[in-house]
């Protein structure tokens, strides 16, 4: 491989992962009705709005699930696939396109589950550090904690003002990742290729 091909992937793999992220955190932002006029949120919405706003017309939000966001991930993590694969294109070839929607599929379901993953580990440190802080950063975090969380509290009984919660959301992510992974071999997807996984 030579030099401009790696730097051309770093570059693919970096910005591509980079615009799938604020992509991806904008669904969460729906998805947990989260204040859109944090601005934090805001500058996420300024970014997305001209890749999101084509597809509003023909695929508007319904209820907790934002389509046109959901299909433009897809979109992306396809065109980072398609871009590396024109640069060592001789490695591998293209799937089928439902394959390589499937592809997209679970790199998106990757990110958002390692997404999640992470706001989690946020929510955590906040909560031994800055329960109290008002900063939007922290604000959005609790924000978009707190649907994910609140099914896994009522699945336990109370325990004495301790969380667990997040145990169990760790053992979830933990089994999700592990189908992803074996559904991106069942698939047959190149290994490092996806974003999200």
């Amino acid at each position: 491989m030579t030099a401009g091909t790696e730097m051309a992937l770093y570059l693919i793999q970096n910005l591509g992962t980079l615009l799938l992220t604020l992509i991806a955190l904008r669904g969460m932002l729906h998805a947990s009705r989260a204040n859109f006029y944090n601005p934090i949120s805001q500058l996420i919405v300024k970014i997305t709005n001209p890749l999101l706003a084509p597809l509003r017309g023909v695929l508007p939000a319904k209820g907790r699930i934002d389509w046109a966001v959901l299909v433009m991930a897809v979109l992306i993590q396809i065109v980072i696939l398609l871009g590396i694969a024109w640069l060592v294109g001789e490695r591998w070839s293209l799937p089928n396109p439902l394959t390589l929607v499937g592809w997209g599929i679970i790199g998106v379901l990757g990110l958002v589950t390692n997404l999640t993953f992470f706001v989690l580990i946020a929510m955590i440190i906040i909560s031994w550090v800055a329960a109290s802080s008002q900063h939007p950063a922290i604000e959005l975090i609790r924000q978009i904690a707190e649907p994910i969380m609140s099914p896994f509290r009522a699945l336990l009984p109370n325990m004495g003002g301790i969380d667990f919660s997040p145990i169990l959301l760790f053992v979830t992510i933990n089994i999700v990742q592990i189908g992803l992974r074996h559904a991106a071999v069942a698939l047959s997807l190149p290994p490092n290729l996806v974003v999200g996984l």
